[in-house]
């Protein structure tokens, strides 16, 4: 039976913890245990984060929504029911940016949610 040699594939296993860490302070960076311990934990950091990203933009697009929403003589949760209630289906996304870039179709958005409401 022939002996089985696993060193090419430590070495390929190693090398791409290694490129993954390259950048890394200190023995983080060369050490390949230390390595693996700092790529695992980044690797968790990165996961979290991408969720986050999704719950910071949310906030953000809503803050915006609100900020442009007092400016026309209504607050957010008024503003949003009133758009449901005119079946205007605009996401917060390209509200808030209505609300940045564009004050007069803003403006108007504010209008249809405050004639709905009454």
């Amino acid at each position: 039976m022939a002996r089985v040699k696993r060193a090419m594939m430590t070495r390929k296993r190693r090398n791409k913890v290694l490129k993954l860490a390259k950048g890394y302070w200190g023995s983080k960076s060369k050490h390949f245990k230390m390595a693996k311990q700092a790529v695992m934990k980044s690797g968790n950091y990165a996961y979290i984060g991408r969720r986050q990203k999704k719950r910071d933009f949310r906030r953000l697009w809503i803050t915006r929504i609100s900020a442009a929403c007092k400016l026309n003589g209504l607050n957010y949760s008024s503003f949003m029911h009133g758009l449901k209630l005119a079946q205007v289906e605009i996401d917060r996304k390209m509200l808030s940016e209505l609300a940045v870039n564009d004050a007069a179709a803003f403006a108007q958005l504010a209008q249809l949610a405050k004639s709905k409401l009454a």
